[in-house]
């Protein structure tokens, strides 16, 4: 059996307000010189590194469509910039914007095309990408993503108020004390998470616990675009809403979630509302992760709305 070509690399990725020279570590599953466009994916947290995305190697496989994973700035093996936590005038959507934009240059992208994915927090960088109608840009995939940070906030409270009641007392208690790291507070967290996030038998595959540590290790973007919690948002990204920018994506769009998701489809519904050419596919046995927890059926989906060779 051939091995599959892979590629790493660190791009140079400017921010003069950052006060130290960035790079943004990349990795690419197939060969970019296929005559199918690559895939580029956005990963979720915000944080949480890319890889958790390393099933995506099936499209390369299956379809034959490249996969391009990188770690967005202030994760994985990008750079890291723990002096600015809570700095909410750095850590803007602009910044990851201009990263994905950086990325695109860097790979010369832009004349022969690229699919775009962004899953959880990926998809709000990736639906702001996709309004403004960038050159190249071909379909769009939005995997468990909000539409409206708000809506997705009290949607997590209504999924809170399904727990086992000493589950929601343990929150609770936990929140108003202002304790986010306590055993308590991690086995409740847990309880959300086993039913919401990733609904496979523990304990969960390498390459998702990899990106659990990576929040842990460096907990700079995420506390502050997301706050301490993942049961309500309060850092800065807590009034986002990209209801207004769905009509102006015109790429045709795949929008995924879970049946079990803490992206419901409350949180999911305005993309299907408002965003010209799209299509909705929902997975009856997954969650936050379908990816992970419905493989198969996840990849040929995607697979197919990418139209790559079978």
């Amino acid at each position: 059996m051939s091995s599959v070509p892979t590629l790493t690399g660190q791009i140079p990725f400017t921010v003069p307000s950052a006060g130290v020279p960035c790079t943004t570590w990349y990795k690419v599953l197939g060969n970019l010189s296929s005559s199918n466009p690559p895939l580029i994916t956005l990963h979720g947290g915000p944080g949480a590194g890319s890889s958790y995305f390393s099933n995506f190697l099936t499209l390369w496989t299956n379809y034959s469509i490249p996969v391009i994973l990188y770690d967005q700035i202030g994760c994985g093996h990008s750079t890291h910039l723990r002096d600015k936590a809570n700095d909410t005038s750095f850590w803007t959507i602009p910044l990851f914007l201009s990263e994905l934009e950086n990325l695109i240059s860097y790979l010369e992208l832009q004349k022969s095309g690229y699919y775009l994915y962004g899953q959880s927090w990926g998809g709000i960088v990736a639906s702001s990408f996709a309004a403004t109608n960038p050159p190249g840009l071909k379909k769009l995939i939005l995997s468990s993503a909000p539409a409206s940070v708000p809506t997705f906030s009290s949607e997590t409270q209504r999924l809170i108020r399904t727990l086992p009641q000493d589950v929601q007392d343990t929150i609770a208690d936990c929140e108003r004390r202002g304790d986010t790291t306590s055993e308590a507070w991690q086995a409740a967290t847990m309880e959300f998470y086993s039913r919401f996030v990733c609904r496979l038998p523990q304990p969960w595959p390498d390459e998702l616990m990899e990106g659990f540590a990576n929040l842990a290790d460096d907990p700079t973007v995420y506390s502050t675009l997301q706050g301490p919690s993942e049961f309500l948002v309060t850092g800065s990204i807590a009034n986002w809403t990209g209801i207004a920018l769905a009509p102006s994506i015109s790429a045709p769009t795949l929008v995924i979630n879970g049946e079990y998701d803490e992206m419901t489809d409350a949180c999911v519904q305005p993309w299907v509302d408002k965003i010209p050419d799209v299509r909705w596919e929902k997975f009856d046995n997954a969650s936050h992760m379908s990816h992970l927890e419905e493989p198969e059926r996840y990849f040929k989906v995607v697979g197919e709305f990418i139209g790559g060779a079978k």
